[in-house]
């Protein structure tokens, strides 16, 4: 615990800009002595009579060898993002100067910062919670709108109001349990059973919601992996050049060109969805073309979203039907799509009119505003849009999880009229779990495994 405390003491320094050639790096500092260790190495403005937030020009200096001409910026505590004293050194960015500079530095009386340890002090000094913590390395992830947006939302502390209110309706019932334990001789009820389990019931409801948006959280921080699939020949490659709008997978008559997967990302209001052209399905001789195939099959388990394409010159309503049951057979979201609409007449259309099908000619890109709004609607982005609390984070859908299955143990024991002291138990339980999302409750290794997974600089 002394190493601990001592540590939090030390000034860090760590680069806060990606490593590699750059026309700036920013060398961040934080702890007491940011300033002070700064000052030493600043020729410019005394350092230690600026005001915060203010930008000095000057250079840095190894005693009397020129190191680089900087921006320095100082941020005096608790007004800073760790709420240290923090100092930012704006340099060129040659990995030789900011190399430089930051060993002078450490020289001078700072030591290198752990990953994460910017964000891990601004955590322990209170300047959000847990899940706000976490939220600025989603942030710094984000490669797409509505991850950036779930990210924001979650750092300006949404996620954590609503958890934090469900968690301090259950304390009030907890102490009150806890009173009657207190009381236990006298046989006395200060928390009425009834209003408990209408409680637990509204508690469990609300975390359900939660626990099921983890699903559209995960699709929005992560990506959504669609399977193009279909017969040799259906238009899969035509399909993935047109929504990439470039040549990307080689397109010909022959059955069986494509023999691997090619892929690529493209961005549909906001979502990322990793598009993956797959080997044509059909029993071949051709060794090389049935790994293709048995890769498909592979990939089609792992998708979480199949464009399965039926080419409809060629496929009959029979052996449509049968793709289709094969697919509800995987259990896996899926869109048929029938493709090549400009070989076929009206009356060959009606046959497929039973099933439900996306109806397009890939070749001239014809309908794929359709199959768009297929997808987005597949993967329930209204309720994003909508503001609902989406659960984005791993940790704290298992957290979710454990609080929904403590609360079943509450109104199960109220049900069978436990004791106080086990009703107690799984009250407490409930508030565990909750507490480990918004980091009222914590240990070493929660912070160590959340904190370790930041960049450096961070």
């Amino acid at each position: 615990m002394k190493n601990e405390i001592a540590s939090s003491q030390d000034t860090i320094v760590a680069l806060a800009t990606p490593a590699g050639i750059g026309a700036i790096g920013v060398i961040r500092l934080s702890g007491n002595n940011a300033i002070t260790i700064s000052n030493e190495v600043f020729k410019g403005k005394d350092l230690s009579k600026a005001a915060s937030h203010t930008i000095h020009f000057g250079t840095i200096r190894d005693g009397e060898k020129v190191l680089d001409e900087v921006l320095v910026s100082v941020f005096i505590a608790p007004k800073s993002f760790t709420k240290e004293n923090v100092v930012e050194i704006s340099c060129h960015g040659s990995n030789y100067i900011i190399r430089q500079i930051i060993q002078l530095l450490v020289k001078t009386g700072a030591r290198l910062a752990q990953p994460g340890e910017f964000t891990k002090r601004a955590f322990l000094h209170g300047q959000f919670d847990l899940p706000q913590a976490e939220a600025v390395a989603d942030l710094i992830a984000a490669d797409s709108e509505a991850a950036h947006k779930a990210a924001l939302n979650q750092m300006r502390g949404g996620f954590s109001q609503e958890i934090s209110a469900l968690r301090e309706k259950l304390i009030h019932f907890a102490s009150m349990i806890e009173l009657e334990l207190d009381f236990g001789e006298e046989d006395v009820e200060f928390a009425s059973r009834e209003a408990l389990h209408a409680l637990v019931n509204e508690l469990k409801a609300v975390i359900t919601s939660l626990i099921a948006s983890f699903d559209l959280g995960n699709v929005i921080k992560n990506g959504v992996p669609t399977v193009i699939a279909g017969k040799p020949n259906a238009g899969k490659s035509t399909l993935l050049n047109a929504l990439l709008n470039e040549e990307k997978a080689i397109v010909s008559d022959i059955p069986g060109t494509t023999r691997d997967f090619i892929e690529d990302e493209i961005n549909i209001e906001g979502i990322s969805f990793r598009f993956i052209d797959t080997a044509g399905l059909r029993d071949t001789t051709d060794e090389i073309e049935a790994i293709g195939v048995e890769r498909t099959q592979e990939k089609m388990k792992q998708a979480s979203l199949i464009i399965y394409m039926v080419d409809l010159a060629a496929a009959s309503p029979v052996e449509v039907g049968q793709e289709i049951n094969r697919l509800e057979n995987l259990g896996i979201p899926f869109i048929m799509v029938g493709n090549k609409v400009d070989r076929v007449s009206t009356d060959q259309l009606e046959a497929f009119n039973t099933f439900d099908l996306i109806l397009l000619s890939a070749l001239d890109k014809a309908s794929l505003e359709s199959l768009r709004q297929k997808i987005l609607e597949i993967v329930h982005l209204d309720s994003f849009k909508t503001g609902n609390t989406i659960v984005t984070n791993l940790r704290h859908y298992e957290s979710l999880l454990k609080t929904k299955q403590a609360l079943d143990d509450v109104i199960q024991g109220i049900n069978n009229q436990v004791t106080n002291d086990l009703l107690a138990l799984d009250i407490r339980t409930a508030l565990h779990h909750l507490g480990e999302i918004t980091g009222d409750i914590t240990t070493d290794d929660l912070l160590a495994n959340i904190f370790g997974k930041f960049c450096i600089g961070k």
